[in-house]
């Protein structure tokens, strides 16, 4: 750090919970850069199960998927952010055009927002505008087909990626193995399919989320079914994906039940991490820096019940990872030799934790 820049002292982050009913379910809390620790600063209540969460590029504006399991369609929310405080206002909702929306993503320069609908084979992509705002729905495009597991008979949408140069959205649908693959134009506002429209994954899967890696054309899908992360090779210029390698995401010989919710790459490149539910752990992975495949290079167990989502702070000195069904958020260090994760002794206490995103920086006086 140089140029009389001053060291960053905190961060805001926000937590999306299975909380609604007029309960507090969306939280603003703030993490000590320096040691990870995490506390509550405020909570809203303007949204029901806010299960995912988006933050645009400026930094202004927060967007959470309201997934509303079992009733009707999903919601989109929009959230201004204070910028002396952080502090979350709600905007506006729009319709997600299908139920259970369980993923929402933007683009890097902040144009469009992709929102994915687990219950319904559809995602949907929305215009923002220039002040953050959501627009009506630009376009929805609708998945089939199915698999062999019994959770294949229909597809399942699980997320939707916008990649790093906002050329294409990656689609990994857990219902049919498939990661469909769109081109997105982001001055007209449209999706279409690409050339590939998929990669395949092995029979049984279920694909669920992706993560690219800052440097290499690599990218990350988390197998909720099967336990496994698979590596892909991308072509910047046509957006195929090529399988590199499938690992798995459990220890030798366990045998109990699990399934895998998220996947993400350290802000280094050098580690990849996925969670375990069931395990309750999350698996360490190495990356090769030429091939971008990956070695195993052990777990950490979470401290507590159903790690859904996880999320490392923007320094990549901590990982966070959020135990739905014990409500409880547990920070570990992140060696930067090995990935190893070691936990700090802290946890915050929320109902149902389930997605955590990382917004402003705020610097030291």
């Amino acid at each position: 750090m140089g140029g009389g820049e001053r060291p960053v002292r905190e961060y805001s982050a926000y937590v999306g919970t299975y909380e609604g009913g007029g309960r507090p379910s969306l939280f603003h809390v703030r993490c000590d850069a320096r040691t990870g620790r995490l506390r509550l600063r405020g909570a809203v209540s303007d949204v029901v199960h806010p299960s995912f969460l988006a933050l645009h590029p400026r930094g202004g504006h927060l967007y959470a998927a309201s997934e509303a399991p079992g009733g009707p369609d999903g919601e989109v929310c929009a959230f201004a952010l204070d910028p002396r405080t952080g502090d979350p206002t709600f905007l506006h909702r729009r319709p997600a055009h299908g139920r259970s929306t369980c993923h929402v993503s933007v683009d890097a320069d902040g144009r469009v927002l992709v929102a994915a609908n687990y219950g319904s084979p559809t995602i949907v992509l929305y215009r923002l505008g220039e002040d953050g705002g959501l627009a009506a729905a630009a376009v929805v495009m609708r998945h089939d087909g199915h698999s062999v597991h019994p959770r294949q008979r229909e597809p399942h949408p699980h997320s939707a990626n916008v990649d790093p140069s906002g050329r294409f959205v990656y689609c990994p649908d857990l219902g049919t193995d498939r990661i469909m693959i769109y081109r997105l134009d982001r001055t007209a506002g449209t999706l279409a399919a690409n050339d590939p429209p998929w990669v395949g994954t092995a029979p049984g899967a279920g694909p669920r989320h992706l993560a690219f890696h800052p440097a290499l054309d690599a990218a990350y899908a988390v197998n909720e079914i099967d336990s496994t992360v698979a590596a892909y090779a991308r072509d910047a210029d046509s957006g195929a994906l090529r399988p590199l390698q499938v690992a798995s995401t459990l220890p030798a010989g366990f045998r109990d039940g699990n399934s895998c919710a998220d996947v993400h790459v350290h802000p280094s490149g050098r580690f990849v991490y996925a969670s375990n539910r069931g395990h309750d752990s999350i698996a360490v992975f190495r990356v090769d820096p030429a091939s971008g495949r990956l070695e195993p290079a052990g777990h950490a167990a979470t401290g507590g019940r159903t790690p859904r989502n996880f999320a490392l702070d923007p320094a990549g000195r901590f990982l966070f990872a959020e135990n739905q069904d014990s409500g409880s958020i547990v920070t570990f260090a992140v060696d930067p030799a090995t990935g190893v994760l070691e936990p700090t002794g802290d946890r915050l206490e929320l109902p149902t934790p389930v997605c955590l995103r990382f917004g402003r920086a705020w610097t030291a006086a």
